[in-house]
């Protein structure tokens, strides 16, 4: 494993800061502690981290707060939520500010240890296909939806959509796809990189704050429409803005 891989580890309890750290040092990752969630976001601008494990309670700076600078400094910052704070609203608002992934505490080792994975391989691949698409300069096109993944943005009409990381693969999964159906697990396992039940509220989320997105730019039409007891789909015709 690359020894560059790096993680933050942004956690107010020494012993769960130190419990993550070591766990994940034996997957070989490089592991910073930090504290306080004014000193996490000072450290995210400085530095680059491939993710960073963020708690809710911190001092300084609330880890919400934390993670909506996050996204407005560095938009593609991969950011998993490790945090006691387990009922479903929780959940839902920790995901709606910009999270990528959400856990609750008590956790397993393990479990952990496989989310972790599963953000880094998301994260090299995110790079990996940046580096690739710079070179052949990939545009993919659904009407007037336009993805150029070499810039990593995508535009509807000319008019271009503030997307993080996460939300723009996830339209370009739909995009590359377009009509077919996906359920939510196909799409934590092809777009977050792992297969886990009871993570509904991950999908459920990031489609909603992606389709709030689309919708404005589109004047109100479901380009992302729920197709009932199935899943999702992207409209094509919903893409055409003169429909």
């Amino acid at each position: 494993m690359n020894q560059s891989q790096k993680i933050l580890i942004v956690e107010d309890d020494i012993d769960i800061a130190e419990l993550l750290k070591v766990n994940l040092e034996d997957l070989a990752y490089e592991c910073d502690i930090c504290h306080r969630g004014d000193e996490a976001v000072s450290l995210i601008t400085e530095k680059a981290f491939d993710l960073v494990i963020l708690d809710l309670t911190l001092p300084g700076l609330c880890g919400l707060d934390v993670c909506k600078q996050v996204r407005e400094i560095k938009p593609e910052q991969s950011i998993l939520i490790l945090t006691a704070k387990s009922s479903e609203v929780d959940q839902i608002i920790g995901l709606e500010v910009g999270a990528d992934d959400y856990m609750t505490k008590p956790f397993s080792i393990p479990a952990l240890q496989a989310r972790v994975r599963a953000r880094i391989r998301r994260s090299q691949l995110y790079h990996q296909a940046k580096l690739k698409t710079e070179i052949n300069n990939v545009k993919v096109r659904v009407g007037d939806l336009v993805l150029d993944a070499a810039q990593r943005k995508a535009c509807f009409a000319k008019h271009p959509l503030d997307l993080t990381a996460l939300e723009f693969d996830l339209l370009k999964y739909f995009v590359s796809h377009p009509e077919q159906v996906f359920s939510r697990t196909q799409l934590l396992d092809k777009v977050w990189g792992y297969d886990h039940e009871g993570y509904e509220h991950t999908v459920n989320s990031h489609i909603n704050r992606l389709r709030n997105k689309l919708e404005l730019a589109v004047k109100g039409k479901a380009v992302i429409q729920t197709v009932w007891g199935v899943g999702y789909r992207l409209s094509s015709k919903n893409c055409q803005l003169s429909n």
